[in-house]
């Protein structure tokens, strides 16, 4: 096949990928016009161009042939690597993250927008109908992301520098900017944010840590043994991406509430009816201000029924909050 022949194959596929999909086809005449603006090329005809559909269908681009008005052959290709719904999926995600910036997500929705048809993508949203200001250095983080992805894969060691802000938005530094060495094992995005679980080597513990406030990160050479790891398990357990001492607890809540934990906990989360208003949670829970928290949000609604001092330290944030309110 001539070097033009291959050309005009690759701009024929093109049109096809971008101009047609299930709802819309292009007759021959209209696919000439097309091919002719974006070559320059006036010789071919429609043999031409009905041959090389049917070199494409032949090599796996595939060809769908409708009859159109007056018994016109309307032309189109509809297969596409991902449906309609998944890339919206894929968007709506891209919108939904903080971390990411609005110019950053006008880049990657393009992008999307390029696996499917002009048609389609024009349906899908604009990433400036979500504009959101990033509040975390996005540049940073997709460093972070990079080197914690590659050190993952490799099995390395990751040093990096951890810490927070203060009142003054000040980026703090914990253990005195000492470098902290962890074995990673998992990257996840929970909460509107990055984190990095792995083992801490000072202590042998398994913890998390959230990728926008670390710093200065680096993939050593040192290599590790992956211990038995379930990722689930121990996102369920952290709660909220909180540390604390797991534990058995048990929870009234109204009947209200069941949607709200049965989304929290899963359609799997034991809960039992006590009486007509209520029903009792029984799950494991790491003791955590983040539980604390959650549990304070339903108001008279959640009842810890134990252990005791769950219930005892809920007392004592009420107490707290009462006493602000009374001073």
């Amino acid at each position: 096949m001539e070097r033009g022949s291959h050309h005009r194959l690759l701009h024929l596929r093109d049109i096809l990928f971008n101009d047609t999909d299930e709802h819309h086809d292009l007759g021959i005449d209209e696919l000439i016009e097309k091919l002719r603006a974006v070559t320059g090329d006036a010789t071919f005809d429609k043999r031409t161009v009905k041959r090389d559909l049917e070199t494409l269908d032949d090599r796996d681009f595939e060809i769908v042939r409708n009859q159109g008005k007056y018994g016109k052959i309307k032309y189109s290709h509809q297969t596409r690597l991902f449906e309609t719904y998944q890339l919206r999926l894929i968007i709506d995600a891209i919108l939904s993250a903080r971390f990411i910036t609005t110019n950053e997500k006008e880049k990657l929705i393009q992008k999307i927008k390029q696996l499917t048809s002009s048609h389609i993508g024009k349906t899908l949203p604009e990433p400036i109908l979500f504009s959101q200001s990033a509040n975390i250095d996005y540049e940073l983080v997709k460093l972070n992301i990079d080197r914690v992805h590659r050190a993952i894969s490799d099995g390395k060691v990751l040093t990096y520098q951890y810490g927070k802000f203060n009142v003054q938005k000040q980026f703090v530094y914990h253990r005195e900017g000492t470098f902290y060495h962890v074995e990673p094992y998992a990257l996840i995005w929970q909460n509107d944010y990055y984190y990095l679980i792995g083992i801490f080597q000072d202590t042998n513990e398994l913890r998390h840590y959230r990728l926008d406030r670390i710093r200065n990160i680096s993939v050593s050479d040192e290599s590790f043994k992956k211990r038995d790891f379930n990722l689930q398990e121990y996102v369920n357990q952290s709660f909220h991406m909180f540390a604390g001492e797991e534990m058995r607890i048990k929870i009234r809540f109204h009947n209200s509430l069941v949607n709200v934990v049965l989304d929290r906990f899963g359609q799997d989360a034991d809960i039992r009816g006590l009486d007509e208003d209520h029903f009792v949670l029984s799950t494991k829970a790491k003791l955590s201000e983040g539980l604390v928290n959650w549990i304070l949000t339903w108001g008279n609604r959640a009842k810890v029924l134990s252990p005791n001092h769950l219930a005892e330290r809920i007392k004592r944030q009420i107490r707290q909050m009462l006493d602000v309110y009374e001073d």
